[in-house]
């Protein structure tokens, strides 16, 4: 992805987020004259890798196949920071989807976490249970929305409208986007604490952090760029 990209995608993010009235910490608006500034205060913010992740997953076409993430919080996949706190044991993101941008076919091996549509258009969730050999199965899919528990078939695409969401335990395969003609939209995902580099199995072999082309300079930094703390 271009670095010019990655800069608008997150500055219409925190567009879109604010005409929601859903308002982020501040560190997401940090610039990285800002970061360069920062000490071992922000090590949590270093370590368990919050705020911005601009993802096309290796495609190189971002409308088509993307995600624009925030993680709010999170604990560390890797054990707690030597920070004399107790580790965190959960997590919160926002997922921002455009109208027909899909986040690609995947489950988690560990991580159980619900989706919520926070706002904007119509999130649709695809679903299918995993085979032992990490499949698609044909067999029904056991779902929870909102608390009610159905039973519906492999490949139902569930519409979740804004306030609503779906719990997805591990080996659960799903992939989602928004509804074409209702509008991007914000969701939010609350989860075990989130391990990006070993609890995702998508169904076809994807990357999960693009390589950035520096077409202009960041105005923002990603979650996996922040510098080390002076």
């Amino acid at each position: 992805m271009k670095r010019s990209e990655v800069n608008r995608q997150i500055q219409s993010a925190l567009d879109f987020a604010e005409s929601l009235q859903f308002k982020l910490p501040p560190f997401a608006r940090w610039t990285p004259q800002e970061w360069a500034c920062r000490g071992h205060e922000a090590d949590e913010i270093r370590h368990n890798r919050l705020g911005w992740d601009i993802t096309d997953f290796g495609g190189g076409d971002f409308r088509r196949q993307g995600l624009t993430l925030f993680t709010i919080r999170n604990g560390n996949p890797k054990g707690p920071a030597d920070s004399g706190r107790p580790a965190k044991t959960y997590c919160e993101k926002l997922l921002i989807a455009d109208e027909d941008q899909v986040t690609p076919m995947h489950f988690h091996w560990s991580k159980m976490e619900d989706i919520i549509n926070r706002g904007g258009g119509i999130l649709v969730i695809e679903v299918h249970r995993a085979t032992r050999d990490e499949t698609l199965s044909p067999e029904p899919v056991p779902v929870s929305v909102d608390g009610v528990v159905r039973t519906v078939p492999a490949g139902t695409q569930i519409e979740l409208h804004p306030g609503e969401s779906i719990t997805l335990p591990p080996y659960l395969y799903h992939a989602f986007w928004a509804k074409k003609g209702h509008g991007r939209v914000l969701s939010g995902e609350v989860s075990a604490v989130n391990d990006d580099e070993r609890d995702n199995r998508f169904l076809e072999p994807l990357g999960r952090f693009p390589a950035i082309e520096e077409d202009e300079p960041p105005r923002f930094l990603l979650c996996n760029e922040y510098p080390a703390a002076r």
